[in-house]
């Protein structure tokens, strides 16, 4: 059934819908409380770890509150329907809200067991915080919810008109799905300040492994978003948005860090040459070019990390080897075009007379 643009207060009869770009855009607002709450509870875990002993913190009212305002409103978007629509739990939601409503009761389920769980085990102050399960449920829930207005740009034909609102939710998205995956992430490590020994097994050689490890998997794990809405088409801020949003939500939790802020900066500034590339290949080269996504991710692998370590050069120095840094670059650009290739469409069958 093709989607149908409907104002609320003419809607009747069964269907999806789009949501008009107003209701849209307070979607974002308020989901924009639910991270900032999630920041709040971060920072809490971060800085304030020995004096968190409680499910019951200003920080958890924070998240939840923000949690509250955002479930609501999606509920009541398909509530408001109830009059044409009896059965509006089941056919009621607008285009691309469905999965957020899930989101929601997900995240209540979840909310709930996370308050057991503190009960029971106490409250998680480092990695373990990070791996609970309670609070990858959180994410996963999270993202369903944040992302409907992601989803409704894509219903109604990633329009122009609904880009803002569109990246916006991308960028939120992305900081609940990269949220408790922040320990394996390149924002977070200064790996390439520090000499390297050249002694295979030594703790510098440890130290250097694993940074590179955090170039390749968050090369992997940020591509993932970005392709989603480059294989509808380009637009400006996508890749911006995604790095915008991490960098900003992981270095507040540590009270940005300043080698570390200018890496990000860094590293915001290649993605948005990357939007401008990706933007620019398009209208040269068509939206159906061949090799179109494998050339953006690696692009993105390339100028995201080169951006990256350049700000890591200028706040504290590279003592890493030429190889060790290029290389880095390379296996980024190399990773990203692969997984480019695994998220490009299929080709047209070839027809033979």
């Amino acid at each position: 059934m093709a989607i149908r643009q409907t104002r609320p207060s003419a809607m009747s009869g069964t269907g999806p819908y789009v949501t008009t770009p107003r209701e849209d855009l307070v979607t974002v607002m308020l989901a924009s409380l639910l991270i900032g709450g999630s920041l709040a509870d971060a920072w809490a875990h971060s800085n304030l770890a020995s004096e968190l002993e409680t499910f019951f913190t200003p920080w958890h009212g924070l998240l939840y509150g923000g949690f509250a305002a955002t479930a609501a409103w999606t509920i009541w978007l398909a509530f408001r329907r109830r009059g044409g629509t009896p059965r509006w739990w089941r056919e009621g939601w607008p285009a691309g809200y469905a999965l957020g409503a899930l989101g929601a009761v997900g995240f209540l389920a979840a909310g709930v067991g996370d308050m057991l769980w503190h009960t029971i085990f106490g409250v998680e102050v480092s990695l373990d915080a990070v791996l609970s399960p309670t609070h990858l449920l959180l994410a996963v829930a999270g993202t369903l919810l944040v992302t409907s207005p992601l989803r409704s740009w894509w219903a109604s034909g990633t329009t122009r008109s609904r880009a803002l609102t569109g990246l916006a939710s991308l960028g939120l998205g992305s900081i609940f799905g990269v949220l408790l995956l922040s320990h394996t992430t390149a924002f977070r490590s200064t790996a390439a300040t520090r000499a390297y020994d050249f002694v295979t097994g030594s703790p510098s050689h440890l130290e250097a492994s694993y940074g590179s490890a955090r170039y390749l998997a968050t090369t992997l794990i940020l591509l993932i978003p970005v392709l989603l809405v480059l294989r509808r088409r380009a637009v400006l801020g996508t890749a911006t948005a995604v790095l915008g949003a991490i960098f900003i939500f992981q270095l507040a939790q540590f009270n940005f860090p300043a080698t570390l802020t200018l890496a990000g900066i860094g590293a915001t500034l290649g993605a948005f040459a990357v939007d401008v590339l990706a933007v620019r290949l398009d209208a040269v080269r068509g939206p159906d070019a061949p090799l179109r996504l494998p050339i953006v991710g690696a692009l993105f692998g390339s100028l995201v990390w080169s951006g990256h370590l350049l700000g890591l050069a200028i706040g504290d120095g590279v003592r890493w080897p030429v190889e060790l840094w290029t290389g880095n670059v390379v296996l980024a650009a190399i990773a990203g075009a692969m997984i480019g290739l695994v998220a490009s469409p299929p080709s047209k069958p070839v027809t033979t007379a």
